[in-house]
């Protein structure tokens, strides 16, 4: 099955980009391309308590999975 997701609320579209941005981050820190201070500045960089919650919880999910 596929969505249009650009057809989704603002909302949703930007805990899914915020989820691309946590993935890039911990693959750059994992491969030697930025520091790991980068991941802190992101989290720091988001506005709203919420987006900052879902960084991190995105953050935490991709370390795990990338065995950072």
């Amino acid at each position: 099955m596929s969505q249009n997701l650009a057809l989704l609320p603002p909302d949703e579209k930007q805990m899914i980009e915020l989820d691309k941005q946590a993935s890039y981050a911990v693959w750059q820190v994992k491969n030697g391309v930025a520091e790991r201070g980068i991941l802190l500045q992101q989290t720091q960089a988001q506005t709203e308590d919420s987006m900052r919650e879902h960084f991190e919880h995105c953050v935490e999910k991709y370390s795990k999975i990338m065995g950072l």
